[in-house]
């Protein structure tokens, strides 16, 4: 109970935890190394309170969403050029233009759609979640293959293409050739963006809709004043159809007196499938739908029909003034057809060298920045794969800083062999890019052709034909992507689909028969249990570690405890005998045990289950000495854990590690050696140290508390009120319990703040709504003690709003 008389003999009590300073007088718990090193180059870790973001407007949304799918438009129709001119030479200049057509009409026909979905779905959409709902777990697992493909290859297309931007950039103001710098540059930008997402930058406010908005600004007014030019009879035209700089541009072909040939028809369709990566990023909307303020729905909807616009303008301008300018692209990528636009639209003199700056700088932050989404979207993807125990669920895990670092860390291995594998050359790269992107519209558009079939609503007829029609055209270009583009690189896709569609199918079979086997009682599990217990201590030499081992095996107040050494060595054997014996480990005899096969492992297995069979619950206590990370794993063996992995098979038998560390010890002998004090540790002089529970076992960095919200000036820190008087507190709840006093319920929540924590009783109460472990309060009450720390009974109390949490929902 908590009291706030006096009394005689007990010191006043303390706070349930001091301040960070005077922690370590109380227990000692130091920081690992890894730990420490990821601190120092991450930053403190954050709490969950700060993984709620805002809501975001229209403008902001179309900033941030559209990065990825506006950014296409700066190499879109480029990659259409680089496969008709091979094969139709200048007269793939005019061919672009049909083909520009065709592509816009599939923009038209997706928006539709993906206008259904965000209608449709309003808390998570994108094809996964459209396919999982429709059509089952197994066969969404086809867009999750797909869409982490387009993440994998959206890394690798959008930073090669920002990066052919900064070159092209130098190649016509400076007349700079960085070609065989360019795949490092593309490499150190894929690390800044890991190391800069795993500190957790978000994608919220106007730093990254920024980018967007700039570049469609300059864009968009070079476009224009192309086509004032263009309507004026004054626009310029390249030169460069036999220019050898810069590696040169692309073959010139000379086929143009038939378009229905085999050759022709091939290389249409390479031009079609080339441009079709224009479509990237179309279904950006639909995967962070949640994110638009009220009403969902028509804002997504609103935001999804401005990007499609400016996309299609962007796309069908640049297009248009590449076929009247003749800019021929380059094979080595730079200077691209946009930056070869931007400079021959505003000219040589000075207004042109600073458009041309400025147009470079704008694409090439668009295209770093539209890199970055995969960064936010491929973590996301496989969390939500992982929680349907369809990938390793270490991908459901937040890090440090409330990001998914283990989905960020592997998109950036794999997008980073992706582009060595292909040396950053951005054509070979958009030649792995439509099979997934593409597949994951065939995913969304056929799973709300299903969601519209099997129900009666307004509209249905026209919701069938958009979604029916979307489905079978992305399958065309699907089709046409894998044959086409067969043999640039295709092939890997169309090779590793299957497998790993497959593979995602074999691991949550093996999650489910895991979960099946857990759920069900094996008979072993349903044994009785014995009322006699017996210790087995394994020892292999006569140390601290053994030593340790013993203490706490008779702690554990056993029927028996046997100490046994399994014998490989006869000589090292009797060593350790006389050791023993000398040692203040002698009160317990120690048993050899021979072992002529040598085979460590099966000798514990008999030992423990002869044990087991007279009768005993048998405990298997193994020392394990840690080492240094490094130096531990390459000079000592790991023994320990072996044993430990076999003995636990065994019915009645439950092996247990005590560890014992070898580096702290080698420090204390150190300071020993140097004449420095050592600090007592936890349980050195327990008579001389303060009662303690486990409510003093926290970290000060995590338990900081947003700033009180209009406090009383009464209001004071925990750590500074006293016993016997009356104060109020404010602080987050970490943890909420029920315990029985005098056979009455009772609740009790710690609350902390920085400077320390005190306990909440309310007597008589199972539960009060909203006093939850995060809750943030403010109460008022007489102190008094509980156990030896500080406690207020029934004290009054208000709940605060939680920063971040309240406004999302």
């Amino acid at each position: 109970m908590v009291s706030t008389t006096a009394r005689p003999q007990p010191p006043a009590p303390k706070a349930t935890v001091a301040a960070p300073g005077a922690l370590a007088a109380h227990v000692n718990l130091p920081e690992s190394l890894r730990y420490r090193v990821k601190k120092r180059i991450l930053g403190k870790p954050l709490v969950n309170d700060e993984l709620h973001g805002e809501k975001l407007n229209n403008p902001t949304a179309l900033g941030v969403m559209g990065i990825d799918m506006i950014s296409s438009s700066a190499y879109g129709s480029e990659q259409m050029l680089t496969q008709l001119i091979p094969y139709f030479g200048a007269l793939g200049f005019m061919l672009v233009m049909p083909i520009t057509g065709v592509i816009l009409g599939m923009l038209i026909l997706l928006t539709f759609c993906y206008r259904d979905v965000v209608s449709v779905y309003t808390k998570a959409g994108g094809s996964y979640v459209v396919a999982r709902d429709n059509f089952g777990p197994r066969i969404a697992q086809i867009a999750a293959v797909a869409l982490m493909i387009d993440y994998i290859v959206t890394v690798a297309v959008q930073i090669s293409a920002g990066t052919d931007a900064i070159a092209s950039y130098l190649a016509i103001t400076f007349s700079v050739d960085i070609t065989s710098w360019k795949l490092w540059i593309t490499i150190v930008v894929v690390l800044l963006l890991c190391y800069g997402n795993l500190r957790g930058v978000k994608e919220a406010g106007k730093l990254f809709a920024s980018p967007a908005y700039v570049y469609i600004l300059l864009v968009g007014l070079t476009l224009i004043l192309g086509m004032v030019q263009l309507a004026s009879g004054n626009l310029h035209h390249a030169a460069n159809a036999h220019d050898t700089g810069y590696g040169g541009v692309v073959n010139v072909g000379g086929h143009t007196d038939f378009l229905l040939t085999g050759g022709a028809v091939l290389a249409l369709l390479r031009g079609f499938a080339n441009g079709g990566s224009s479509l990237t990023g179309l279904e950006a909307v639909s995967n962070g739908v949640s994110v638009f303020r009220k009403p969902t729905g028509i804002n997504a909807r609103k935001t999804l029909t401005a990007m499609s616009v400016i996309l299609g303008t962007l796309v069908l301008g640049v297009s248009i003034l590449a076929w009247q300018m003749k800019t021929y692209p380059y094979a080595e990528g730079a200077p691209t057809v946009l930056a070869q636009v931007t400079h021959l639209v505003w000219g040589k003199n000075a207004a042109g060298s600073v458009m041309i700056t400025l147009v470079q700088i704008a694409t090439a932050l668009i295209l770093y920045t539209g890199g970055n989404t995969s960064f936010s979207g491929f973590p996301f993807l496989v969390s939500y794969v992982a929680e349907d125990s369809f990938l390793p669920r270490q991908l459901r895990t937040r890090g440090h800083r409330l990001a998914f670092s283990n989905g960020i860390i592997v998109l950036t291995i794999l997008s980073l062999v992706l582009i060595v594998a292909m040396g950053g050359n951005l054509t070979k790269l958009v030649s792995l890019y439509a099979i997934g992107v593409f597949t994951g519209f065939v995913m969304a558009a056929a799973g709300l052709f299903k969601y519209h079939w099997i129900r009666d609503e307004p509209r249905r007829t026209w919701k069938l034909f958009v979604n029916g029609s979307a489905a079978v055209c992305s399958l065309a270009v699907v089709l046409i992507f894998a044959v086409t583009k067969f043999t640039e690189g295709a092939w890997l896709v169309v090779v590793v689909f299957p497998p790993a569609v497959w593979g995602l199918i074999q691991l949550n079979k093996r999650y489910r028969r895991e979960s099946d086997a857990l759920a069900n009682t094996p008979a072993s599990a349903s044994l009785p249990t014995r009322t006699q217990t017996s210790i087995l201590v394994l020892v292999d030499s006569v140390d601290v570690a053994v030593i340790k081992t013993l203490r706490y095996a008779r702690s554990l107040r056993p029927t028996k405890i046997r100490a046994v050494h399994l014998m490989v060595d006869n000589v090292y054997a009797e060593q350790l005998r006389t050791q023993w014996d000398g040692s203040q480990a002698a009160d317990i005899p120690l048993e050899i045990i021979e072992v002529p096969d040598r085979r460590i492992r099966r000798a514990s297995m008999e030992l423990a289950a002869r044990e087991a069979a007279d009768g005993y619950e048998v405990t298997v206590l193994l020392p394990r000495r840690t080492y240094a990370p490094i130096t531990g794993r390459l000079l000592h063996d790991r023994t320990a854990d072996r044993l430990a992995q076999v003995l636990s098979t065994l019915p009645h038998v439950v092996a247990t590690i005590v560890p014992f560390d070898v580096v702290e010890a080698i420090e204390e002998l150190e300071a020993v050696e140097k004449g420095r004090a050592i600090k007592p540790k936890e349980g050195d002089d327990v008579a001389a140290m303060p009662r303690s529970t486990k409510k003093m076992l926290l970290d000060a960095e995590c338990s900081t508390i947003p700033a009180a919200h209009g406090a009383p000036a009464e209001l004071r820190e925990i750590g500074s009120v006293r016993w016997r008087e009356r104060a109020a507190v404010e602080g987050r709840v970490r943890s909420v319990s029920v315990s029985p006093v005098k056979g009455s319920p009772a609740l009790e929540a710690v609350l902390y703040d920085a400077s320390g924590g005190i306990s909440l009783v309310f007597y008589g109460r199972r539960s009060i709504p909203g006093i939850e472990p995060g809750a943030l309060m403010r109460v008022e009450g007489m102190v008094g003690e509980m156990e030896g720390h500080l406690a207020m009974a029934n004290p009054t109390y208000k709940l605060l709003p939680r920063e971040g949490v309240d406004e999302a929902e």
